[in-house]
């Protein structure tokens, strides 16, 4: 899943989608409604990419997470937000088994969950493509061509 350019402002509700980059903050788009306003310095900013959550082994980025809930849902909505805690628990449970439940707050998973909701209504859930590495010619051959086209003195 790829989220990049995706992100939380805390205070704000919803998601954004990074613009540009200002001299005292960052001009972004509210993915719902589609308008753009400034995210200044003193705003509590989160790239969506950069967010891992805890678990027995190892930190698990949020991408995976959504990985997880969108093969569960099989592409669809998953479950309210705004259920009640032990419902969440119980679900994001069976999405992560290993995570850290001393770690993980029930507002940790109402957030993952609300922004999972969120991503999958506008169909921004897409699994990440494989790059395409286009065929390169070594250096050395380039160097040998320009050598030979050059005239002889």
């Amino acid at each position: 899943m790829n989220l990049k350019d995706i992100i939380a402002i805390s205070g704000e509700p919803g998601l954004f989608r990074f613009i540009a980059q200002g001299k005292n903050a960052i001009i972004v788009e509210h993915l719902e409604t589609k308008k753009r306003s400034s995210a200044y310095s003193s705003a509590k900013v989160s790239s969506l990419e950069e967010i891992s959550i805890f678990t027995d082994k190892e930190d698990m980025p949020l991408s995976k997470v959504f990985d997880l809930i969108f093969e569960k849902e099989k592409g669809g909505p998953s479950i309210d937000s705004k259920s009640e805690v032990n419902k969440l628990k119980s679900y994001f449970e069976v999405v992560l088994p290993e995570y850290a439940k001393e770690k993980v707050y029930p507002s940790d998973i109402k957030k993952m969950i609300q922004w999972y909701n969120i991503l999958q209504k506008l169909n921004l859930l897409l699994p990440d493509e494989p790059e395409k590495n286009p065929e390169k010619k070594p250096v050395a051959e380039k160097k040998k061509r320009k050598a030979s086209t050059k005239p002889k003195a």
